[in-house]
């Protein structure tokens, strides 16, 4: 038989030829909840589907057979399927993955794993289920280009370095124990501001990035076409650090929305017009809580326009960071 090319013809026709076992237990993929940091900014790449009821391998990728699947932050996907690139958005509900391959509109996440991806459809009026294996992929091994005025990948799934493996921030294993525990007292605050602005004009900048980290430590790193990278470092102290953390609560920062995104269709005109808008990205963390907002296009252009409609606390959090960022104890040099 011709090697199929398409999954979607897989689950037309695998369950009507392979013999009904006895059902199995699916209690695991009908009742587990998923959460969404398990999803968002991952990249997949499909390995082989199977007939849950007999255990039958109906499918498996080949050198012929190539389909890639990435789950963007602001709820949109982009599918890699034998060269041909599609888009469209997803959501999740409990345990149901929303987004359309084919004729199929919804799976259930049988099983999720930093390396691991199973996705189960069940055939309409039957009592056939299949399931489709996916591995975990770095972006470099992936068909998906990033625009210029796009933003890099986040890592939603960190919440409190301090509980996983040491980041590059961490002091020498030699540090003495009574800083330890007066470290360990403090609560764990961690902020992000990348992105803004538009993309374009005499000197286009292609970095614009605000890290403060838990002991206060702030970099911003600016970057631009003719003037090259340059890097500000400076120091927080811990007070106002956290006097910025109980503001960001007070302004329902964890309670917002996590995009803002167009609405108009003169927004969605604008995104294509140049100089190109670059979507601006605020991930703040206060203990164990953490949030990602994304706002495609921010504040307003020359015109004086605004075309995104997002909550004014958001301008007060952004505000406050880059006046911490942009102070005149600045301790900047350029890298060219």
């Amino acid at each position: 038989m011709k090697i199929f090319n398409i999954i979607g013809f897989i689950l037309v026709v695998a369950w009507a030829s392979i013999p009904m076992h006895a059902q199995v237990d699916t209690t695991y993929a009908a009742f587990h909840k998923v959460d969404e940091r398990q999803i968002v900014e991952t990249k997949w790449r499909y390995t082989y589907a199977m007939h849950l009821e007999s255990n039958t391998i109906i499918h498996q990728a080949d050198e012929n057979y190539d389909y890639f699947l990435y789950f963007k932050y602001d709820y949109t996907y982009q599918q890699f399927l034998n060269g041909d690139m599609s888009r469209g958005t997803w959501s999740l509900n409990e345990n149901e993955l929303f987004y359309k391959f084919k004729h199929i509109n919804k799976f259930i996440i049988a099983e999720v794993s930093p390396q691991k991806l199973v996705l189960e459809f069940t055939q309409p009026n039957s009592k056939g289920t299949y399931q489709y294996h996916f591995v975990a992929i770095d972006g470099k091994d992936a068909p998906f280009i990033k625009p210029a005025n796009e933003l890099p990948d986040v890592n939603v799934n960190a919440v409190n370095p301090k509980k996983g493996k040491k980041r590059w921030w961490a002091r020498s294993k030699e540090r003495k124990k009574k800083n330890n525990a007066v470290e360990e007292k403090d609560t764990y605050i961690s902020i992000e501001l990348i992105g803004g602005g538009y993309y374009g004009g005499i000197d286009p900048v292609i970095r614009d990035y605000i890290h403060i980290n838990s002991k206060g430590r702030l970099i911003k790193e600016f970057k631009s076409i003719e003037n090259g990278l340059m890097v500000t470092k400076k120091d927080i102290p811990r007070e106002e650090l956290e006097l910025f953390a109980e503001y960001v609560v007070k302004q329902s920062f964890f309670d917002l929305e996590r995009v803002y995104d167009c609405e108009t269709s003169v927004c969605l005109r604008r995104k294509l017009k140049k100089p190109t808008p670059v979507p601006l990205r605020l991930a703040i963390a206060y203990g164990n809580r953490k949030k990602v907002i994304t706002i495609s296009i921010w504040g307003k252009d020359k015109a004086n326009a605004r075309y995104v409609d997002y909550p004014p606390q958001l301008d007060n959090i952004i505000d406050a960071i880059q006046r911490m960022a942009h102070r005149l104890d600045d301790n900047a040099y350029g890298l060219k």
